[in-house]
């Protein structure tokens, strides 16, 4: 047993209390005297009784340091029965701020923690004195870092979900090096490649292996240049010799694949099993009897149980927790992977499932359960029917966003909002004045109000040249496996950023009509959830037929730094608001509905009252709009999953969690990106003659990221909407359908949204 540890446990058989009122957080000396207040801003200059103590608990778990108000608070030592250890800052009884923690393996973390989670500039060193220094979020490796392999690689460079992405620069022990871009620990992009003998490979990669464009040059300085493929039959090249050759030369290109970059593999990082925020402290309210025992022996994949201050008993949740984006491994704390998290590589994701609750008056729950990636859409490649399409959209979008404009500004004449100006450029294969040659058929473009989009991208600080990658890039559009239900197509650019809608075209007189209002109101309030259009264009093909495809480009709500777990689009209404699909069918990326949600989300006090006032100002434009069918997009990111897949229910209990919420706001983005929040777990209850549209709390509450905003913003309450509402009244109750008059589906949509979301106090 080693010397501190024998310490503590001499001091730890009497417990002594040297009661100091608190002031102020004085650096980072164990036992400093801090200053703590509580989250409620009624409670934000109340001064809180902060004391050293020394601590032995029922499990074996020991805490020396600053406690109060029933929590660690101020600096302290928390070592856990298993051998795991925290030293460092704590707040309400979570580590945050700067501290160490050390596993029994010998891995350790030493940096920046928030809310529990190693979030900031920290160093992992791994069991095997693998070490990771740089930026971290979530638990996850993100932004700027570099990492030592055990094996002696190294890589300097950016990362994203616990991966090398981005520009970076990998070392190898031999002495080889690849500078470039990466994507998913893989090389990906423009980059080149060094070997230590004086070659070199400058080109295009794709999943770790050169496809495209690309020279390969001798030391010699030869070199071949040519269009690179793992295939040997599509291999095209011309080889260039140097000054000092001489003779036939002879090298088969797929050499490079077989030879070259065979000692040239990128290294994989060893999985953390437990990160510190999964290790629960267990500790017990004043007054509480220590040796008092639990009145009942939690068994085997029971979970863990905490006490509250008012002595209730609150299960966590079973074994370990599971992070599902990074590319983390192995510190030793367990030598087993959890029965349900099925791993290809390094790389994991979530579904969702469905359990009955056991009675049919209730509400079906759900789960999340770990399953191998899936990515959402259909690469669109030679040969798909929306091929040309897709090289038309790309050529569009590449000739109105490049072609020189004289620089906007955001004050816009009412002339830029004129419909009736018609222009329509033609792309001929062979190219023309103003257009560049291509391989697809011909065909006609036309752009929508083009200065006020292009206004509109300049307000939502899109940058042109990464807007046009993302969309006329190399890589493909995907689309989605079906039509959404008015008919209309969805495309998603390969990075995820934009999402592409065909519309009909009285959705585009719509969007046209309503565009001043929209640009004003945009431009008014930078909060705002409605939908960000970025571009309105058309392309018509050539034929017989002249057919028209009418599209709009659009934010995607979705695209973010963790996974989506949870999907739904809320109304506010009941009729046919269930999704019919069976429980095996449905996963993450299914679009779950009003009666699907069991779930009311608190958000912190003051970002409440924000998102509220936000509501009430964009649903008063679409009322104004005579705009109906609305929805509220919301989707989950569940903080903490146990190893049977289930998310990890936390304890609610006086404000604890606000802190968290706080803290993410000085770095959160738009309103309705990244906003943390409480899920508190309803059960809805039946009765023959209604059902029930907001389920009834239960107290059981868990740690999520919520992404939020209003889609479907372009069905105004037109004749066959009234038609619709008319014929549907005499069969259900008026008040459950979902085309209503624009200001009673107004109505109806903030009664039902500030219902579901509620404050956190």
């Amino acid at each position: 047993m080693s010397k501190e540890l024998s310490g503590i446990l001499k001091v730890f058989g009497n417990v002594r209390k040297s009661k100091v009122l608190l002031k102020k957080k004085k650096g980072n000396k164990i036992f400093a005297p801090m200053s703590v207040a509580h989250v409620d801003d009624d409670d934000l200059h109340k001064n809180v009784e902060v004391y050293n103590i020394e601590k032995v608990f029922q499990n074996g778990d020991m805490y020396t340091g600053q406690w109060g108000d029933g929590l660690p608070n101020g600096n302290g030592k928390y070592l856990w029965n298993d051998g795991c250890m925290y030293v460092g800052d704590w707040e309400n009884g979570k580590k945050n701020g700067r501290g160490k923690f050390s596993w029994p393996s010998g891995a350790t973390y030493e940096g920046q923690f928030k809310n529990g989670y190693m979030d900031g500039e920290g160093i992992y060193i791994g069991p095997s004195n693998d070490t990771y220094k740089g930026s971290w979020v979530y638990n996850m490796k993100q932004g700027k870092g570099t990492m030592s392999y055990e094996n002696g690689d190294h890589y300097a460079g950016e990362w994203r979900r616990g991966r090398p992405s981005g520009q970076g620069r990998y070392l190898w022990q031999n002495g080889n090096q690849y500078i470039g871009q990466w994507r998913h620990r893989k090389m990906h992009g423009s980059g080149t490649m060094m070997w230590s003998n004086g070659n070199r490979f400058d080109g295009c990669w794709e999943d770790g292996l050169p496809k495209g464009n690309g020279t390969f040059r001798w030391a010699d300085g030869s070199f071949y240049v040519g269009v690179w493929t793992r295939n040997p039959k599509e291999h095209t090249g011309t080889y260039y010799p140097s000054d000092s050759q001489s003779g036939d030369f002879d090298w088969d290109p797929q050499e490079l694949y077989d030879v070259h970059l065979v000692d040239c593999k990128v290294s994989r990082i060893g999985r953390i099993r437990t990160y510190p925020s999964e290790k629960i402290i267990t500790w017990h309210s004043e007054g509480e009897d220590q040796n008092q025992e639990m009145d009942r022996t939690p068994k085997a994949n029971d979970g863990e149980f905490l006490r509250s201050p008012k002595n209730e008993r609150v299960r966590i949740g079973g074994g370990l927790s599971i992070d599902s984006e990074s590319d983390l491994g192995s510190d030793g704390t367990h030598g087993f992977l959890p029965p349900v998290a099925v791993i290809r590589g390094d790389e994991e994701d979530e579904i969702h499932s469905y359990s009955n609750t056991g009675t049919p008056k209730e509400s079906r729950l759900h789960q999340v359960i770990i399953k191998p990636p899936k990515r959402q859409g259909m690469t669109i490649s030679k040969g798909h029917k929306n091929y040309e399409l897709m090289l038309n959209l790309q050529l569009g979008i590449r000739h109105s966003v490049g072609r020189p404009a004289p620089a906007s500004t955001l004050d816009l004449r009412s002339t830029a909002f004129n419909t009736r100006d018609k222009l329509w450029t033609k792309f001929p294969p062979e190219g023309s004045k103003h257009t560049p040659p291509h391989h697809s058929c011909e065909f006609k473009w036309k752009d929508y109000c083009p200065l006020v989009f292009r206004t509109l991208r300049k307000l939502f600080k899109v940058d042109p040249a990464d807007y046009m990658i993302s969309i006329c890039g190399d890589d493909a559009l995907r689309e989605l496996s079906s039509p959404g239900k008015s008919g209309s197509f969805f495309y998603l650019t390969d990075d995820d950023r934009y999402m592409i809608k065909t519309m009909k075209k009285s959705e585009v007189k719509v969007l046209l009509r309503m565009l001043p209002d929209y640009y004003k109101h945009l431009r008014t309030f930078e909060n705002s959830l409605v939908t960000k259009f970025y571009g309105l264009h058309c392309v018509k093909m050539t034929g017989p037929t002249q057919k028209k495809v009418r599209f709009v480009i659009m934010g995607n709500l979705f695209c973010s730094g963790v996974s989506i777990h949870r999907r739904f689009d809320l109304k506010g209404s009941s009729l046919g608001r269930l999704t019919d699909k069976p429980e095996s069918q449905i996963d993450s990326t299914t679009i779950l509905k009003d009666l699907d949600l069991n779930y009311i989300f608190r958000l912190q006090k003051s970002l409440f009252q924000e998102f509220c006032s936000q509501l009430h100002r964009d649903s008063d434009f679409l009322e104004h709009a005579r705009i109906m069918d609305y929805s509220l997009l919301v989707g989950i990111h569940f903080r903490k999953v146990s190893e049977t897949g289930e998310p990890i229910s936390v304890p609610r209990y006086q404000g604890t969690h606000a802190p968290s919420s706080n803290r993410d706001f000085d770095s959160r983005g738009p309103l309705g990106i990244h906003i943390p929040a409480l899920a508190e777990l309803t059960v809805r209850r039946r009765n023959d003659s209604e059902v029930q549209l907001v389920g009834e709390p239960t107290g059981e509450c868990y740690e999520v990221i919520l992404y939020f905003g209003i889609i479907d913003i372009l069905q105004d309450y037109d004749i066959s909407k009234k038609l619709e509402h008319a014929y549907k009244s005499f069969q259900y109750d008026p008040t459950s359908i979902s085309a209503v008059d624009p200001i009673q589906y107004s109505r109806r949509f903030r009664d039902f949204i500030f219902r579901i979301f509620a404050d956190d106090t």
